[in-house]
């Protein structure tokens, strides 16, 4: 079955393809069409399936022209872009309304079609790999010794201070807050056996009790005025004072046990401190190297872009910009944060978009020279690929496995796509890093 096919250039990434199906494709269709609307109606007088086809067509020729229409359009526009070659990124097909069909006439219709560039792949493996600067990060000493503070700090116990120790910063302040307007309790303002960490600058009831904290010993009490301004939320305290009685009833330090093997014996299964030191190391070591093929990675990444020259499409740029928008919300809504109103929040997106949108091309052009690597390497995704991926994501957002597949699921084809192209840029950076030349 032969059609005929224009392809216009309209851009650099954009193509128009007027496409026309023959007038015996077009008459079969409706005579198809015809014999299913049969079986399907009732019309009286006749029996099922042997209504005339004049009656038919006076009564259905409208719904029937848009059913072969809705049919006919996207069947022919993939044959016409596998024919012109073309891998689309966008495709506006025209109104359905606004397209004429008849039967016995060739039927013809314009799609436009955003397209990726062909890119000309630049050297990234031999005989030019790209060569990069040896890294030479070691784990020092002073890390292990930081790791050990760190595991220290946690093993901490809280003592009472002995009698009469006046608080310093450091020290941990047991401490009651109640707030009173004009001699009585204000309801809401009461907190009781608070551990509060002097010096820590955190707020109590949104009062800053640091500075009231130091030199106070055991059973102080400290009054504390705090004037609230006219435009304040809380109309019961709206341009008055309110005085805050802060009580200090403990008075803690912080025990920091010794380093030495019973010490390895609390942290976990080990039995000498030398054997806990060698452990962080190790994972230390670990994590130096991951960062360190992270930070290769970057500068394959930031060469792959500086040496390709191709225009983007620009819907892939919006795409990317959308992600990061998404990506933003989902952040706010996690911070719990106080909302902003719809106004300040489009204001916000919108400004958000400016700042990204060199960012996000960059994304767009490195995914798709890493996209075209994969092609020429003939790389590929496997079923083991993705269901790595899904356990590395689950682990790391921490949510169950079933529950993961079930949100990609829930994304559709998109989603199932969007990890699959992720996967494979990743696969094709790995090649392009383990290609790559460490000079001396």
């Amino acid at each position: 079955m032969t059609m005929k096919m224009e392809v216009t250039e309209l851009g650099p990434m954009k193509r128009a393809l007027k496409i026309e199906v023959p007038a015996d494709e077009v008459t079969q269709r409706f005579s198809r069409a015809y014999i299913e609307l049969n079986r399907q109606v009732q019309i009286p007088g006749f029996r099922p399936g042997k209504a005339p086809l004049a009656i038919l067509e006076k009564r259905y020729a409208k719904a029937v022209e848009e059913d072969v229409i809705r049919t006919l359009v996207p069947d022919f526009y993939d044959r016409a872009i596998k024919q012109a070659g073309l891998s689309p990124v966008l495709v506006e097909i025209p109104p359905l309304d606004r397209v004429k069909i008849k039967k016995d006439s060739p039927f013809t219709f314009t799609a436009t079609v955003e397209i990726k560039p062909k890119i000309e792949l630049r050297d990234y493996k031999a005989p030019n790999p790209i060569s990069l600067k040896p890294d030479k990060r070691t784990v020092a000493d002073e890390q292990l010794d930081r790791a050990l503070d760190v595991l220290r700090e946690q093993q901490a116990r809280l003592d009472a201070a002995p009698a009469g120790t006046a608080l310093a910063e450091g020290d941990y302040a047991v401490v009651d807050l109640e707030g009173f307007l004009d001699g009585a309790l204000l309801e809401g303002t009461k907190k009781e056996g608070q551990l509060h960490k002097v010096g820590s600058k955190a707020a109590l009831l949104g009062i800053e009790i640091d500075a009231h904290l130091v030199g106070k010993n055991e059973g102080d009490i400290v009054e504390i005025p705090q004037a609230y301004p006219a435009s304040h939320p809380d109309h019961r305290v709206a341009g008055k004072t309110v005085l805050f009685r802060l009580s200090v009833t403990g008075v803690k330090r912080k025990k920091l046990p010794a380093l030495d093997d019973e010490f390895a014996k609390d942290c976990g299964p080990y039995t000498s401190l030398q054997e806990i030191k060698d452990k962080l190391r190790s994972e230390m070591e670990k994590a130096l190297k991951r960062d360190i093929e992270e930070s290769y990675k970057d500068t394959i990444l930031k060469r792959l872009a500086d040496t390709h020259h191709f225009d983007l499409p620009e819907t892939l740029v919006e795409r990317e910009l959308d992600a990061i928008v998404r990506q933003k919300l989902q952040e706010r809504q996690r911070s719990k944060a106080m909302d902003p109103t719809p106004a300040a929040e489009a204001e916000e997106l919108k400004k958000i978009r400016e700042e990204r949108r060199e960012d996000a091309k960059r994304r767009v052009k490195v995914g798709l020279i890493l996209e075209a690597v994969a092609e020429k390497e003939g790389l590929s995704v496997s079923q083991e690929d993705l269901n790595n991926e899904v356990t590395r994501l689950a682990s790391e957002l921490r949510v169950p496995m079933a529950d993961l597949v079930k949100m990609i699921q829930a994304g559709g084809q998109n989603s199932i796509e969007g990890l699959h192209t992720r996967i494979l840029a990743d696969k094709a950076l790995d090649f392009v890093f383990r290609h790559a030349v460490i000079q001396g």
